[in-house]
Formats: structure tokens, C-alpha cells, sequence
């Protein structure tokens, strides 16, 4: 029986690189499976998405209107407000009726958000639920507004 330890002068010598190309063979089908599957994973659930309607709101009497001018300053129908206490306060005693009025903020397009979100803060402070904002659905559409 004989054994052959090493390669000898005339045998060919070890292979020791390795081969790379069924390693990029099953890389590429891989990626071709993948990009085969992930369309149909992602689309497969058929859902119908909500469709915006606008409904022109009735303005009733007992409704709380809040306007904030593009200044910031706030108005309980049409009395500016002097302070954010008098006006959860004032919004406190609206609340205590039953049924319970409609808010309706009505923020100008050029003043700050902070502004809008004070007065909302205090409808919520005052336990006030229904709350909506007025827009102009005749209104050009606006874009963010630009520095100057």
C-alpha cells in the first residue's frame, strides 16, 4: 500500500487558491429572487385608503370660534384675548355646557404654528373635545412660506 505525502517533482502542485465563481453564481441568484419577490410581498394585501371629502360645516350658534391673525394674537370670536389663562378660563366655561360646543380654530396662512398651537392648547386644557380647523376650500394652494 503506498502513501503519497507531498507532491513529488513531476505531480502537479496544491491548488490553494479558491474559486470564486459559484460564490458570485449563487450571489446573483439570490439577488434576482429577491428583487423578483419583494414587489409581490409588498403589494399583496389589497386595502382600499380613506378618500378626502370636503363637507362644507354648518356654523351654528353655540360653536366656539378662535381666530389667531398673522401676528399671533388670538380672538375668541371677535375680542382679542389678552392672555392665555383668560383664555382657558373663558374656554373652561364653554365646556361645562351640554352638549358640548364645536371649537373652530382659524388660523391665518402666514402666522407661525406656535401661535395656533397655543390656542389649541388651551381648548384642550379646558376639557374642550371637538376641535376643528377652518380653511378656505376656494383658497389657491400655498406653498411653504419662502425666507427672505
Amino acid at each position: 500500500m503506498a502513501m503519497n505525502l507531498g507532491p513529488s517533482e513531476g505531480d502537479d502542485a496544491l491548488l490553494t487558491t479558491i474559486n470564486t465563481t459559484p460564490l458570485v453564481d449563487v450571489m446573483l441568484v439570490l439577488l434576482i429572487i429577491f428583487l423578483i419577490t419583494i414587489p409581490v410581498v409588498t403589494t399583496s394585501v389589497k386595502v382600499e385608503l380613506p378618500r378626502e371629502v370636503q363637507q362644507p360645516r354648518e356654523t351654528k350658534p353655540d360653536n366656539i370660534i378662535l381666530s389667531v391673525n398673522a401676528q399671533g394674537q388670538a380672538f375668541l370670536y371677535d375680542a382679542p384675548v389678552r392672555s392665555h389663562t383668560e383664555l382657558t378660563k373663558q374656554l373652561q366655561k364653554m365646556a361645562e355646557k351640554k352638549p358640548q360646543p364645536d371649537v373652530q380654530i382659524r388660523g391665518d396662512a402666514k402666522t407661525d404654528f406656535e401661535a395656533v398651537g397655543r390656542v389649541l392648547y388651551a381648548a384642550q386644557m379646558a376639557g374642550l373635545t371637538k376641535v376643528r380647523f377652518v380653511t378656505d376650500p376656494q383658497g389657491p394652494a400655498t406653498s411653504a412660506p419662502q425666507g427672505k
